[in-house]
Parts: structure tokens; sequence; C-alpha cells
């Protein structure tokens, strides 16, 4: 894990090694996100729904969940 700083407007410098692991240039429009007191910066990509595949666990399923429990309940 790399630990930056942040500059005097709020800046930080994205370590090189993740600008070339993420094919970040010049320009690249980042999303950045604050969720349960973490900061997530998101580089970009070609297919976000491909990219987004997998990125939730198969089990357990909420659709199973949610039918159970409307079955225990009509009853």
């Amino acid at each position: 894990m790399s630990s930056v700083k942040t500059l005097s407007k709020g800046q930080i410098v994205i370590p090189s090694e993740i600008r070339k692991k993420y094919n970040i240039k010049p320009g690249s429009e980042l999303q950045i996100m604050e969720y349960g007191g973490i900061i997530y910066i998101i580089p970009p990509v070609d297919n976000p729904i491909k990219a987004a595949m997998g990125a939730l666990p198969s089990k357990p399923s909420l659709s199973e969940v949610l039918l159970k429990e409307r079955k225990r309940d009509f009853r």
C-alpha cells in the first residue's frame, strides 16, 4: 500500500506504478466516492458493466432470501 500527502489545494499524486497499472494518464477522469469513512478512487474503465461483473458474491441469493421471507409471512 502506498501513502500520499495532500498538496496545498487538496490535490494528491497517484504513485506511478498505480497510474501505469490502471492506465491513468493526464486528463483521465476518475470517480471518487466516500462510504463508511473510506474514500475510494475509481479508475476509468472501457466497459463499466463488464468491469462490475462478478463483484458481488453469488451466494446467498437475495432473491431467494426474500422469497422465503414472503412465503413465511404469507402463512
